[in-house]
């Protein structure tokens, strides 16, 4: 008991991560990705430099931010509400889209109308969003894909959406991107044509997750 009554009250183990990241063999964020298919997987290269752009847009998206939030919005773009997920849906796809509508429009000479093809994920819009709208409009978005198929209007939205994301990440964007990585595997090894731009952007996805959020969270590395 006296030998008791000298030990502190609280132990602090004095533990350097940099050698725990060197023994980390096991990443269990994305588990139950779908290996890559023969030929679709990218290179090591090719992963780090998406990687570095990726963090040189989240980094200038943060510098700029306020700056975006100011501009004015054109007088045809009307944002849903956060908890609108058919309006985000509609607003981030387009009605071609999002009503899987084919045909092209008989004025589409006349300008791009974005109520049918989408609004683009521009500097103006995603710098109003605030965290609990990127979180949900994520999630509609993913929930889209997971019964669709992936388009350019959805690649774009998805990426721009990961880039806002704030660190570190709540659990619900943890599990969000993970089901996201997870759904682009099972579209990459059901690519059948090879179509390298669609593959190129389902590999841009998951390596994002993979390598950019789940192993700089586990590592425990600021942001």
């Amino acid at each position: 008991r006296i030998e008791a009554a000298r030990c502190p009250d609280v132990v602090v183990a004095q533990i350097d991560p940099k050698k725990l990241r060197k023994k980390q063999t096991v990443n269990i964020s994305i588990s139950g990705c779908q290996p890559a298919p023969e030929g679709y997987s990218p290179t090591l290269r090719w992963q780090q430099q998406q990687v570095a752009n990726f963090s040189v847009v989240r980094q200038s998206l943060n510098k700029h931010r306020n700056h975006w939030q100011s501009q004015h919005l054109d007088s045809n773009v009307t944002m849903p509400k956060s908890e609108d997920e058919e309006g985000w849906k509609k607003f981030c796809l387009g009605e071609r889209v999002y009503s899987e509508i084919d045909a092209p429009s008989d004025n589409e000479n006349l300008g791009i109308d974005y109520i049918k093809v989408g609004f683009p994920p521009l500097l103006s819009i995603v710098s109003r969003m605030n965290q609990a709208t990127v979180t949900s409009v994520l999630e509609y978005l993913i929930s889209w894909f997971g019964e669709k198929t992936f388009t350019p209007e959805l690649g774009r939205w998805l990426y721009a959406l990961l880039a806002c994301l704030e660190k570190p990440l709540l659990p619900e964007a943890h599990s969000l991107i993970r089901q996201l990585a997870r759904r682009c595997s099972e579209v990459r090894v059901l690519e059948e044509n090879r179509n390298e731009e669609q593959i190129s952007a389902l590999n841009l996805l998951i390596c994002l997750v993979s390598r950019y959020f789940d192993q700089r969270d586990l590592a425990d590395e600021p942001s």
